[in-house]
C-alpha cells in the first residue's frame, strides 16, 4: 500500500501557516505528526485526561493495515504528556476524525497550544491469522507457560 485517503475536516488545516497539511517531519520519519486542532490553548491539569481533535480523518480501507496513534517521546519525557490509552489503534474501516486522548501524568499542569504536535500516526501491516483450537500445543517451547519475570531480571 502506498497511499491512504486523508479528509480535511477543519478548514484551517492547509490554509493557515500554523496548521500545515499532515506530513512527515523528515524523510526518515515513520509517521506523521498529529497536531492539536484547537482554537485556543487548553490547560491539561496534572493527572487529567482530555480528548483533543486533529481536524483530519484518515481512511486506510485495506484491512491488512491499521493506524497507530503513538505518543511523542519529547512530550512524554519532558512534560509527562502521554496518551490516555497508551496506544491508539485505528481500524482500516474507521472514517471519523482522529482524536487523541492526552493524559498529563505529571505533577504539573500542561498548556497545549493550538497546532502543537501532540502525537504521531503510523500505518502498520496487520497479520490476520486463523485461530486453531487445540487441546495441546504441537511442541513445548523452552519458556513454556512461564511469564511475568520468568525469563530473569537481567
Amino acid at each position: 500500500m502506498n497511499s491512504v485517503q486523508v479528509k480535511i475536516l477543519n478548514p484551517k488545516i492547509g490554509s493557515h501557516p500554523d496548521f500545515p497539511m499532515p506530513t512527515r517531519a523528515t524523510d526518515g520519519s515513520a509517521g506523521i505528526d498529529l497536531r492539536a486542532c484547537i482554537d485556543e490553548a487548553i490547560t491539561i491539569k496534572a493527572g487529567e485526561t482530555q480528548l483533543i481533535g486533529t481536524g483530519i480523518a484518515i481512511y486506510i480501507a485495506d484491512p491488512n493495515y491499521a493506524g497507530l496513534i503513538l505518543p511523542r517521546s519529547g512530550l512524554g519525557h519532558k512534560h509527562g504528556i502521554v496518551l490516555g490509552n497508551l496506544v491508539g489503534l485505528i481500524d482500516a474501516d474507521y472514517q471519523g476524525e482522529l482524536m487523541v486522548s492526552i493524559w498529563n501524568r505529571s505533577d504539573s499542569d500542561f498548556v497545549l497550544q493550538p497546532a502543537e504536535r501532540m502525537a504521531q500516526y503510523m500505518v502498520v501491516p496487520v497479520m490476520r491469522p486463523s485461530f486453531d483450537i487445540v487441546d495441546e500445543f504441537s511442541d513445548t517451547s523452552a519458556r513454556g507457560a512461564g511469564g511475568f519475570g520468568h525469563s530473569g531480571s537481567h
